[in-house]
């Protein structure tokens, strides 16, 4: 049995050693234009999922969003998201695919969310994805907004999503941002 414990205790130190050994010799790539190897984007990928869902437990979405609420969050999700996830008929900007993770289109994966985890996620942001935190500069009310306009935008034509929220015969160029002021 002490031999086993002593393997153990070897094993770890061994593995602890390595682990140092990465990190002050600068032997892993940390360039963005290098692509993370399966095993990294399984375990990233997984500890994010998991924490989102477990941080946002308790967290209790609107019944249902308002009209006004979705249209508020389609001006600051022009204003802040569309240049890194895109929009129907609008591709991201060129820079955010240089990003590492890529942000996610959000049409495709926004319904593998529930409100509250898309709330938390866009409060608290992501660590190490390029996705910043709203939250110490945008209301809740204003970030349910975006969260109601989001979760609309798998069912969105390229007309629909430009000329959502817009008043008659105001219109939004893709990609330009609807005021002067940024997320």
């Amino acid at each position: 049995m002490v031999r086993f414990f002593l393997g153990v205790l070897v094993a770890v130190a061994v593995a602890a050693a390595a682990g140092f050994a990465v990190m002050f010799t600068g032997a892993y790539d940390v360039a963005a234009t290098s692509p993370h190897t399966a095993l990294g984007r399984w375990v990233l990928g997984t500890t994010m999922e998991n924490s989102v869902a477990r941080r946002a437990v308790g967290i209790v979405a609107p019944a249902r969003f308002s009209e006004e609420q979705a249209r508020l969050g389609a001006a600051r999700y022009r204003e802040s998201c569309v240049y890194c996830h895109g929009a129907p008929g609008q591709d991201p900007a060129d820079w955010a695919t240089g990003l590492l993770p890529e942000p996610p289109y959000l049409p495709d994966v926004v319904g593998e969310w529930s409100d509250a985890q898309l709330f938390w996620i866009v409060k608290n942001g992501i660590k190490m994805s390029a996705m910043p935190a709203f939250g110490p500069h945008v209301s809740d009310q204003e970030i349910w907004g975006i969260v109601g306009f989001v979760k609309q935008l798998p069912s969105m034509s390229p007309e629909q999503y430009q000329t959502f929220g817009e008043a008659p015969g105001q219109g939004n160029t893709p990609g330009q941002p609807s005021s002067g002021q940024g997320g």
